[in-house]
């Protein structure tokens, strides 16, 4: 519950359900994801093995959500779960239904969202209320990160169990998606997220600019702003007066897999949130990436990728010159961040430790505190 539901065409979330959805449907569970009316496709009943559950919402910034959950968990009230799966601290409010009927419930925190510019006052104090009350709940509580994981020790004394996003390591040859776009194998950088202000896309149109690498090699910016118009409209006017830069809106699936896949450089410049599962799948596909220097990112990519300071766009231009240049050094790096995806980051290492920690919720081992 809380994500926008199957088949994965929006986020993180989205694609966290799905993977670990189908996989646990694999080991023999059984599993429903809750879905949105206006996402979820009305013929689609079940994906993948998993079952789906469309509900409806109000598609409204601060109401999408919170909404969609609260409805969500009524109706799981009669379908005998075992366990519920919730996403997001801001649907902690909801948290404790489930178990009128006797679900165990976890909850997925994800990153301090009080910190995104997108979020007015109201917004803000209410992802604060969240985790705060979050910390006091008896269920369980999942950080994909360990920088999340330590603010709720370190703010509120509540241990968190960490399980981090996870990724495949496919990767997908040139096909529809490149030639849909002109684009050539290793021949594009690739910047992926939603065009909101704490994810620097601006940042990375100026240091692109910087590089002058123009548009022989053009920059491709993936993702839209559902709520950030204005900010959209101010990257559309920078793109406008940068040669080489390249808005083409929302692309998933294979598409996306195929950019990650084939691009030269994979720029990462969130700065706020836990795990970014667009990091981690360039990991997997095997990018050569640039990271805005964080300590969430520091924390998953590790000493295989290069980073950058979104404050000082020149020095992405550095690291955008230095390996657009250095084919042998966007190898050595493709080649150590796909083995760290393998080693720590692979969907069945993360089904493993979910379903480890499903077994002992409902066995009363894993009590929430």
């Amino acid at each position: 519950m809380g994500t926008r539901g199957v088949p994965a065409s929006y986020g993180g979330f989205e694609t966290f359900a799905e993977e670990l959805g189908v996989r646990l449907v694999e080991r023999g569970h059984h599993v429903t994801v809750y879905g949105r009316t206006h996402i979820v496709p009305p013929e689609v009943k079940k994906h993948r093995g998993i079952t789906i559950r469309r509900l409806p919402t109000i598609r409204h910034k601060y109401l999408d959500t919170v909404l969609h959950t609260a409805l969500s968990v009524l109706d799981g009230l009669f379908r005998r779960f075992d366990v519920v799966l919730i996403c997001n601290a801001a649907n902690a409010p909801f948290a404790l239904v489930p178990r009128l009927a006797g679900a165990k419930v976890a909850l997925n925190v994800d990153g301090l969202e009080w910190r995104r510019a997108k979020w007015g006052l109201l917004g803000r104090n209410y992802y604060r209320f969240c985790s705060l009350l979050a910390s006091k709940l008896p269920i369980v509580l999942v950080s994909d990160a360990r920088v999340i994981a330590e603010y709720y020790w370190e703010r509120h004394r509540r241990s968190t169990v960490f399980i981090p996003y996870g990724t495949d390591t496919s990767r997908l040859a040139p096909g529809p998606t490149l030639r849909r776009f002109g684009l050539e194998p290793c021949g594009y950088i690739l910047y992926v997220s939603r065009l909101e202000p704490e994810n620097n896309a601006d940042a990375v149109i100026t240091g692109y600019g910087e590089s002058g690498l123009g548009p022989e090699v053009p920059l491709v910016l993936v993702g839209d702003a559902p709520y950030a118009s204005e900010y959209k409209r101010e990257l559309q006017e920078m793109a406008r007066r940068t040669p080489g830069v390249m808005m083409v809106g929302y692309v998933f699936g294979d598409g996306y897999a195929e950019l990650q896949s084939n691009c030269a450089v994979y720029v990462q410049a969130t700065e706020v949130g836990g795990t970014h599962p667009a990091l981690i799948e360039a990991m997997g596909r095997g990018a050569a990436i640039v990271a805005n220097d964080v300590p969430e990112h520091r924390e998953v990519l590790g000493d295989t990728g290069l980073y950058f300071r979104a404050a000082e766009p020149a020095s992405l231009a550095t690291a955008l010159c230095m390996l657009v240049g250095d084919s042998l050094e966007r190898d050595r790096l493709r080649e150590a961040a796909r083995g760290r995806a393998e080693r720590e980051y692979s969907w069945a290492r993360v089904a493993d430790r979910y379903e480890t920690l499903f077994t002992r919720m409902v066995s009363g081992s894993q009590s929430g505190r």
